[in-house]
């Protein structure tokens, strides 16, 4: 672990780098990212702007270093498809997880994912490379079970996995990023999750889920 000017963090260091960072995901939950200043972030964490910037070059720099994290984690979204059957009960069971396991996600790091995507929406090729790594944790394991199913002729031919599988992730980020949204169209927690994956069931299979 080293400091913006290269030198390496010593114990003590690393752990006032890691309090900061902790400071600054908490402000982010509770704050719009534009809004967090490095004085604030710092007066948080019971240290100096000039303690702040021996470790990272602006609040931006932080943000990065916690999305980076977010997606390293976000690896294990992958054993959520892959190796997974779809085929008959085992099938619903895998869809059900798929949705459990992303919503689940999208929560635990909403703030940061918020963050991600504002910058990606602006063309911020650092933020849309990591949202995308995030994505790919599903896309490709997903796009593999769809060209799995068509090879062995349960879907049609004619189905494209990639498109598929993009589109089911597209709408499994839209949703898991409106999570709170439901509510104001009537719609509880528990009654989004089993029909988000009906979707996704249907959408990969073409069929009903067998229950």
């Amino acid at each position: 672990m080293r400091t913006v000017d290269g030198r390496v963090a010593g114990r003590r260091g690393q752990a006032t780098r890691q309090k900061l960072l902790d400071c600054l995901s908490e402000m982010l939950s509770s704050s719009p990212y534009r809004d967090v200043k490095v004085i604030d972030v710092a007066r948080r964490a019971g240290t100096s702007p000039a303690t702040f910037y021996q470790y990272f070059p602006d609040v931006e720099g932080a943000v990065l270093e916690l999305a980076e994290e977010m997606a390293a984690e976000s690896g294990g979204l992958t054993a959520l498809v892959e190796g997974r059957s779809w085929a008959g009960r085992a099938g619903w069971q895998t869809a059900q997880e798929l949705v459990d396991g992303f919503l689940e996600f999208w929560r635990r790091h909403d703030a940061i994912l918020r963050v991600v995507d504002l910058g990606a929406a602006e063309g911020d090729k650092r933020f849309y490379k990591i949202r995308m790594k995030v994505l790919n944790a599903v896309n490709t394991s997903l796009a593999d079970s769809v060209a799995e199913l068509q090879s062995k002729g349960r879907i049609d031919k004619d189905v494209n996995p990639g498109a598929v599988a993009g589109a089911l992730v597209a709408m499994l980020a839209a949703v898991a990023s409106h999570q709170k949204g439901f509510s104001s169209w009537g719609v509880k927690q528990a009654e989004l999750k089993p029909n988000l994956a009906l979707l996704v069931h249907l959408g990969v299979t073409g069929r009903k889920p067998t229950k």
